[in-house]
This record gives structure tokens, sequence and C-alpha cells, in this order.
């Protein structure tokens, strides 16, 4: 009875350790995330705020305004210049929206400390950039 058993467990060293295929990546951006439209009116003041939380959470990667050159330079994966449109053409507010909220590659995600009008206007000031 023992004799089967003991012929399998002395083959299993043989056969190839398999490791499970890893799941496929996901989206980057869920469809429906994607096609969220801005629901924000900008005001003089809500762009004041975006700038201020923009300077504190931003900058130090995308720059003060938006070209990509902050004060951290040892990212593996340099920001895009938000100052040059076709950076930004690819994207819809609701991708921008996505991305400051849940994060992406190396930046992380700012949703579950920021109120969502303050994120709307934030993709506000960051398609202004291209605008200058």
């Amino acid at each position: 009875m023992l004799k089967p058993l003991f012929a399998l467990l002395a083959l299993l060293p043989l056969a190839p350790l398999q490791q499970p295929a890893p799941p496929p990546a996901p989206s980057t951006i869920p469809a429906d995330a994607a096609h969220m439209v801005n629901p924000i009116k900008p005001t003089p003041e809500s762009q004041a705020h975006a700038k201020k939380m923009y300077g504190y959470d931003c900058a130090m990667c995308h720059g003060a305004n938006g070209n990509g050159k902050g004060d951290i330079t040892d990212l593996k994966t340099p920001p895009k210049d938000y100052t040059d449109p076709a950076a930004l053409k690819d994207l819809s507010d609701g991708d921008i929206f996505y991305i400051i909220k849940n994060g992406k590659g190396q930046m992380p995600p700012d949703g579950g400390r920021t109120k969502p009008d303050d994120i709307w206007n934030m993709v506000i000031l960051v398609r202004s950039f291209a605008k200058k």
C-alpha cells in the first residue's frame, strides 16, 4: 500500500516546479472612470486652493509649473511635461482624476485624504499648465 505512495513521492522532485501564471495586468484606468466628466466649474478661489495643494504635494516631482522638473530627480520614470499639450491629449478628465485619486507607478494615491471636488479642481489646474 505504501510502495505506490513512495514511488509517487520519489518522482515529484524530478517534475519541474511550475509557478502559476500571474493574473493578467488589469487595465490601468477602468472604463467607467475614464468616462467621468468633471462636474466642477472653477473659481479663482478653487484654483488658488488647487495650486496651493499642488505646491505641497505635487511640485516636488512634477515641477512648480507642471514641466516634470521637480526637486526629486532620482525617479525611475520621470514625470511627463504637462506644459506640452501632447502629454495630456490622450487623457480624459476622468483619467486624470483617477490617476490623482489612486496613484500610478511611483505616484502615491491621494484620494483617501482629498475631497473629490479638490481632485477635480486639480484636474483643471493640470490642464491649465499646457495653456500657458
